[in-house]
């Protein structure tokens, strides 16, 4: 465990988040000045932190102790931008990848952060990637932090080290089918309709992925 933590010392991470991103709340134009005042004074300040490490990896950190869990949210500034003309579809499938495993936890990394607390079934740890970004999060108990942070690190550090091709291809097998399937379900009717059953099935930053991997 002291070599563990070492490494992740040594390692860092590029974006650490704990922070719970709160929507400013709308308001219906009034004519009532003071009103419009308190309104504006029920906007929520999140206090930060905010840093660069030695090696130019910046963090964010903000503390909120009403709950003993913690967020961390790995930002990579890389995504489907980055992909040559042609051959689309890589910044997706390298999302994947990162959960295949790394030199020191070279098995699913979803079984080492469940492990660590978080809850697969409710959105606890996931990845995503659009046009600008790749990120990759996880919601655990706080104590778990140091495990999470080392897991994040040893995956960055050391991903290619345990790369095969069984791996490869397995990954690039589950991102066809998701654009098989972002394919298919689309209902056929109104437009109104489709447009609730799409959206209560898929996110518009996912359809924007599935339409880039035909070149997988």
């Amino acid at each position: 465990m002291k070599r563990q933590i070492k490494f992740w010392e040594r390692v860092l991470i590029s974006f650490i988040f704990a922070l719970a991103v709160i929507p400013g709340r709308s308001q219906e134009p009034s004519k009532d000045n003071r009103s419009n005042a308190a309104g504006a004074n029920d906007v929520p300040k999140i206090a930060f932190e905010k840093y660069t490490l030695p090696n130019g990896l910046q963090v964010i950190l903000h503390v909120d102790r009403k709950l003993p869990m913690v967020h961390v949210n790995n930002w990579y500034h890389v995504g489907s931008k980055n992909e040559r003309v042609g051959r689309t579809g890589f910044a997706h499938l390298f999302e994947h990848m990162m959960f295949e495993g790394s030199k020191d936890a070279d098995t699913k990394y979803l079984g080492f952060v469940e492990k660590a607390g978080a809850n697969l079934f409710e959105g606890g740890v996931n990845g995503t990637t659009n046009e600008d970004r790749t990120n990759y999060f996880e919601s655990v108990p706080s104590g778990s932090l140091k495990y999470v942070l080392w897991l994040e690190s040893d995956r960055l550090a050391t991903l290619t080290d345990v790369l095969t091709k069984e791996k490869l291809d397995n990954e690039r097998d589950i991102v066809k089918n998701e654009r098989r399937q972002g394919s298919a379900l689309r209902p056929r009717c109104s437009i109104e309709f489709t447009k609730k059953i799409i959206m209560a099935m898929i996110s518009q930053e996912e359809r924007r992925v599935f339409r880039a991997i035909k070149h997988l």
